[in-house]
């Protein structure tokens, strides 16, 4: 099988999250920190942008490689996915968006990664060509994903 790509999405919800970081100086009244810290905020910014757009899944020789920032952060056998279906789980996990794909996995199959660490939660921007391509490698899958639509669903505002 030849190699498939596909990156991450990355969540709009993080702007005012990284925005955040300027509201104590701002209520302080200290002015004259406010120039220092938005070219650092900036900087930050930026670096999270960087660190957020290095991430991609990779579907090749039968498993999901997930990269972050160049090097392999886990592999996952497509054989042992029993089912995929859709989550909006904060928790820490292998996406950059809080509209996700929840790998739940065939009975004896052990997440070699601790549940504190990540979850097999995962946010490809082409995602129905992910999924199909998953389903090609392993027709049992099933499938329940299901997007509600509305512009008032700020959780499902993503950057592609």
């Amino acid at each position: 099988m030849e190699r498939e790509v596909y990156k991450s999405r990355i969540s709009v919800l993080y702007i005012p999250i990284i925005g955040v970081c300027f509201f104590p100086v701002l209520i302080s009244g200290n002015y004259a920190f406010l120039a220092i810290f938005t070219i650092i905020g900036g900087i930050i910014a930026l670096l999270c942008f960087f660190v957020f757009r290095s991430m991609y899944y990779e579907i090749t020789d039968g498993e999901i490689r997930c990269f972050y920032l160049g090097s392999t952060f886990c592999r996952i056998p497509v054989s042992m996915i029993a089912s995929i279906e859709r989550s909006y789980n904060p928790y820490n996990a292998l996406a950059t968006s809080l509209k996700r794909l929840r790998l739940q996995f065939k009975k004896g199959y052990k997440w070699n990664y601790p549940s504190w660490y990540c979850l097999p939660l995962i946010s490809p921007v082409s995602e129905q060509e992910f999924l199909e391509t998953l389903k090609a490698i392993n027709p049992d899958i099933q499938i329940n994903v299901i997007d509600k639509k509305g512009w008032w669903r700020f959780w499902d505002w993503d950057f592609k």
